[in-house]
């Protein structure tokens, strides 16, 4: 079983392997914000739940992993890739700017 804060460094882990990047960290560290490009959708992992002003400040975020209680490390695995779908769904539903406006008759 992983402790809380080992489970936060395995899924980080996990998710940069997977592409994502840290693009924000709180000052405890007990907060990571990973995406795969500056304008993609976020996943949030930490050991509590975002407060109103942290989902002010974050919205970009699509889902949360949080980490209260130990983790298997396989539990860790499923918890992220979860949120890997939940994020690239998020993604795929963006409305991308209409480049093909300018062809248009």
């Amino acid at each position: 079983m992983l402790a809380p804060a080992a489970a936060i460094a395995l899924a980080v882990r996990l998710l940069e392997a997977a592409g994502f990047a840290v693009t924000a960290r709180n000052e405890r560290g007990d907060s990571v914000y990973c995406r795969r490009s500056p304008d993609s959708p976020a996943i949030r992992v930490s050991n509590h739940a975002r407060t109103p002003k942290q989902r002010q400040k974050h919205p970009d975020v699509v889902t949360s992993l949080v980490f209260r209680a130990p983790k298997t490390p396989e539990q860790v695995a499923v918890m992220v890739e979860d949120a890997r779908r939940v994020c690239c769904g998020a993604a795929a539903r963006r409305t991308p700017p209409d480049r093909d406006a300018s062809r248009q008759g």
